[in-house]
């Protein structure tokens, strides 16, 4: 398996490996923000539990996401389950306020 994009390695885009390039590959990778976004409530999810919330993620992908966010330190795998880690809560809060620009955005384009 390829490793995850981390800054300081070449990623989708570029070969220089800049941190926010290597951010915007990892998240870019399809289900990797939904598995972020079912994590956000800091209880932790078993693998089976956080795929029914997912909805459609085969096991294969699930597992290849979660791989990458680990190796991003984004999410842990505790006892009980996978949950972010301080820095994934933090990415989080960094695209809150992307979701209320988008969420206004959607809005100005229905009033047409």
């Amino acid at each position: 398996m390829p490793p995850a994009p981390l800054p300081g390695r070449p990623t989708r885009g570029s070969r220089t490996g800049r941190p926010i390039m290597a951010l915007l590959d990892l998240l870019g990778r399809r289900w990797t923000l939904r598995i972020m976004w079912e994590l956000r409530d800091s209880t932790p999810q078993t693998f089976r539990g956080l795929q029914a919330r997912c909805g459609d993620v085969s096991s294969s992908v699930l597992t290849t996401r979660l791989r990458e966010l680990g190796e991003a330190k984004l999410v842990t795998h505790e006892g009980e389950g996978y949950v972010l880690t301080d820095q994934g809560a933090s990415l989080l809060g960094h695209l809150r306020p992307l979701d209320a620009w988008a969420t206004k955005w959607a809005a100005s384009l229905r009033r047409r």
